[in-house]
């Protein structure tokens, strides 16, 4: 077995990313199926390996780690991995990197944030929908696909967000972000081809792993269509939150 250890709840879109990397390039590592909503992630015994509780971890020869994209760069560089992944160059790893910082505040924040808005806390929290934070999550939202389909895919002209025209890990973690907003009834590809044909293409390039990452989405999206489980008629509220929302995973 390898010293490889990855903690991860797959309703979490960087646990999904990171294991789909993992895999794609071979690299064993024992999958520690971590739950989110039991919590597993404030034991003890995980708290030891990630101090603020959240997910993804990682631990390597008993050394823990935490951060999706730290855990990746330490892959990258601690495995046999293609360079189209992640470049050794340092003007290709650029447009990969400015990506990878990017996201944290365009294409992770706002996918996630309407789905959590939509679907998630009403559902942790046993309350109302609140109509104003979805109307405001789905603004910043669908900024931020513009913004990915006419800068990161140049209206259509790039096929990947790298410099050459080959996958890497922003094509990962941006179709695992993309693919968030889905569990709350909102497809990111309906009405935008150039981000339609991004994404078919990507998770083509990663068959199966991504399909197999992504089996719990598919099944929430089918079985709820987007509706909070036993709430299916409620009506939003129009009012503020008491509270602000903010993200439960890292």
């Amino acid at each position: 077995m390898s010293g490889l250890k990855i903690y991860v709840d797959m309703m979490s879109q960087p646990c999904r990313a990171l294991v789909i990397f993992a895999r794609m390039n071979k690299i064993p590592f024992e999958f520690k199926q971590t739950f989110i909503k039991e919590g597993m992630n404030k034991t003890p015994e995980f708290t030891a390996i990630h101090p603020f509780q959240k997910l993804p971890a990682a631990e390597h020869n008993n050394v823990p780690m935490f951060e999706s994209l730290a855990i990746m760069r330490y892959l990258a560089a601690t495995h046999e991995v293609a360079d189209h992944w992640y470049p050794k160059d340092p003007m290709e790893k650029l447009r990969i990197d400015q990506y990878l910082d990017w996201q944290h505040h365009n294409t992770r924040l706002n996918c996630a944030m309407y789905f959590q808005n939509k679907w998630l806390q009403p559902l942790l929290q046993n309350r109302p929908v609140n109509q104003k934070q979805v109307d405001k999550s789905l603004k910043a939202m669908e900024d931020t696909l513009a913004n990915f389909e006419n800068f990161w895919l140049d209206g259509g002209k790039k096929n990947y967000i790298g410099v050459k025209e080959q996958i890497s890990v922003a094509d990962i973690w941006a179709c695992c972000e993309l693919e968030q907003p889905s569990m709350a009834g909102y497809d990111v590809r309906e009405g935008r081809p150039v981000l339609k044909a991004y994404m078919d293409r990507v998770i083509s390039d990663l068959s199966p792993e991504y399909d197999d990452a992504h089996k719990i989405v598919r099944m929430m999206v089918k079985k709820f269509g987007g509706k909070i489980p036993g709430r299916e008629n409620e009506k939003p509220v129009s009012g503020d939150s008491a509270e602000d929302v903010t993200m439960s995973k890292v």
